[in-house]
């Protein structure tokens, strides 16, 4: 659950996009500078509003409309400086353009956005050794470029935040079918403590500037390679988060997967191997704050419009279920790093 930021004077948390009307995202823009066409495309984005503008005599611009209320001015400008300290060190992310007096957070009728370049690609599945090392090597420079220094205002990777407080507000708004209540909440209070177990074996726990959303969607190929985008989620944290997403299958393939990762990242960071313990616990984790996540934003119309699949008592059925699989395996060893 992200910071409040009262500066923005959209409360509606139910329809918290009401007012924003194309009219309104084409004005925005062309308050700073961009010559609008009119053509407006919406992109794949639920948790902000994002938008390819095409400009007149100009390559189209991606416009990133911030949801209300979410993160304060300070903790999206620490987003943005990051985006830019990485470009500045040839990493390639996407960062927010500046305008004339080099601002990137833009206000315009209570909502706040961004401009950036509009960088296409596709996503490309991590099952390939030279495309494993390849991430690898970008990861680890991020992760030398995010360790210079840290954020004040990002939110910090936490089993409190992302597993208890997740699952807290789940029961306590009644997402649950009475008949699953009881159940959800024991198989998340078994693993809780199995989760803290491997955060304390991994101590003494290095943290630092993340991604923290480094899945394969975030990842656009193109013909020159893979580029970075929607640093949204960038946070504070161990560096394995930023690496488990790209493993994928059984034990066997993860383990080689693995290895072809981590070649490539300790070519530029070393990588701390107590941190293996972590992989099943942050996935667990993920599990748990995600379906949160989704009951936090459920009065927004476009969240029962885009996951008609949430909070039915079959949904609930398969977390839980899911939530004893991730059990079992936070009682295996590790991954090994050969």
């Amino acid at each position: 659950m992200g910071m409040t930021d009262t500066s923005t004077p959209e409360t509606d948390q139910e329809a918290p996009y009401r007012l924003l009307t194309p009219d309104l995202i084409l004005e925005s823009l062309e308050t700073q500078g961009y010559p609008c066409d009119g053509r407006l495309l919406p992109l794949n984005s639920y948790e902000n509003r994002v938008y390819q503008v095409g400009l007149e005599e100009r390559p189209p611009v991606i416009a990133k409309f911030y949801r209300p209320g979410r993160w304060s001015d300070n903790a999206i400008q620490e987003e943005h400086i990051f985006s830019e300290e990485l470009a500045e060190a040839e990493l390639p992310v996407v960062a927010p353009l500046g305008n004339t007096e080099g601002s990137t957070l833009h206000h315009h009728q209570g909502f706040r956005f961004s401009v950036s370049p509009n960088c296409g690609g596709r996503w490309q599945e991590m099952d390939d050794p030279d495309r494993l090392a390849w991430m690898g090597r970008f990861i680890a420079r991020i992760h030398a470029t995010g360790c210079i220094t840290g954020f004040q205002h990002r939110q910090v990777i936490s089993i409190e935040r992302l597993g208890i407080e997740s699952c807290d507000y789940i029961l306590a708004n009644n997402f649950l079918p009475a008949e699953l209540e009881t159940a959800y909440e024991s198989v998340v209070n078994a693993i809780i403590p199995r989760i803290q177990a491997a955060f304390e074996i991994a101590d003494p726990l290095k943290t630092l500037r993340l991604h923290g959303d480094c899945h394969l969607g975030n990842i656009l190929w193109t013909d020159a390679g893979p580029h970075f985008v929607d640093f949204d989620d960038c946070c504070t944290g161990p560096a394995v988060q930023d690496l488990w997403m790209m493993l994928s299958g059984d034990r066997n393939q993860m383990t080689i997967q693995l290895e072809h990762l981590l070649e490539g990242y300790n070519q530029f960071y070393d990588f701390n191997a107590r941190e293996l313990h972590l992989i099943e616990p942050l996935r667990t984790l993920r599990m748990i704050h995600y379906s949160a996540w989704l009951a936090r934003r459920w009065g927004d119309p476009a969240f029962p419009a885009s996951f008609p699949w949430f909070n039915t008592p079959r949904y609930w059925e398969e977390q839980i279920l899911s939530l004893k699989e991730q059990m079992a395996l936070l009682d295996e060893p590790p991954l090994q790093w050969i």
